[in-house]
């Protein structure tokens, strides 16, 4: 039954994903899914707005609107059933948790035994915030994911001193890529960005992905675009 009363409202512009408002509802009303916060179902939520503090972007706000009655029985019958779910997502989702790595990039070049580059954490475009702090004066290498399966020398030749972002063009939001290198290209300053691509027809998209996003943003970055074959090899090497 639904009656007018206070709930939350989460701003899905303004929310990055941190997930700190997660574990300030008690109730488990909220998740993150898709690098989004969510309000799972109305009846969770008591409409106190517990997790309105724990916002840093100011995504979540109480409204007053129609919604399903906030019910205890099943927010008990649901926290029983999950038990964990404070643990699960403390952090948010924990694959979105922004974590700079400590390396030393000229040491990782020097060992015979190939180790990471890897500079932060997360790595899929998806998940990876607008205003983290690793993309500032960054050199962005945006990778199709199955090039880190194909190419084995990525972490020497390509990733140190870079900034990754991986994902798929052909099975994720296209929009919502572009939206998310607007954002990212509109926050920070950008030194150069780099494309990985496959041979592949599915993945020619995700070039045109990362510039249309560009330009949305206003900026003029110049991208050098990298393809890989299936054996392994750099098969095209151009600066657009």
């Amino acid at each position: 039954m639904k009656v007018l009363r206070k709930i939350i409202e989460i701003d899905e512009e303004k929310c990055d994903g941190c997930g700190q408002c997660v574990p300030a509802c008690e109730e488990g009303a909220i998740q993150i899914i898709d690098g989004k916060a969510r309000l799972i179902a109305e009846k969770y939520c008591d409409g106190l707005g517990a997790c309105l503090g724990e916002c840093p972007n100011d995504a979540i706000r109480l409204v007053e609107r129609e919604a399903e009655d906030f019910d205890e029985e099943a927010v008990q019958e649901y926290l029983k059933s999950n038990p964990k779910h404070k643990d699960q997502l403390a952090c948010g989702c924990p694959s979105s948790q922004v974590q700079i790595l400590s390396k030393d990039i000229s040491k990782s070049h020097a060992e015979p035994k190939l180790s990471s580059a890897l500079s932060h954490w997360p790595v899929m475009i998806k998940l990876v915030p607008p205003h983290a702090p690793f993309l500032q004066n960054a050199d962005i290498l945006v990778v199709a994911d199955c090039v880190p399966v194909a190419y084995p020398n990525l972490h020497r030749d390509i990733l140190p001193g870079k900034v990754i972002m991986i994902g798929c063009p052909k099975f994720d939001d296209r929009e919502e890529y572009v939206e998310k290198f607007k954002q990212i290209f509109s926050k920070n300053n950008i030194n150069s960005v780099e494309v990985l691509i496959m041979t592949v027809p599915c993945c020619s998209a995700l070039p045109s992905i990362v510039k249309k996003g560009m330009e949305k943003s206003g900026k003029n970055i110049p991208i050098k675009q990298t393809v890989i074959s299936p054996e392994g090899n750099i098969v095209d090497n151009l600066i657009k």
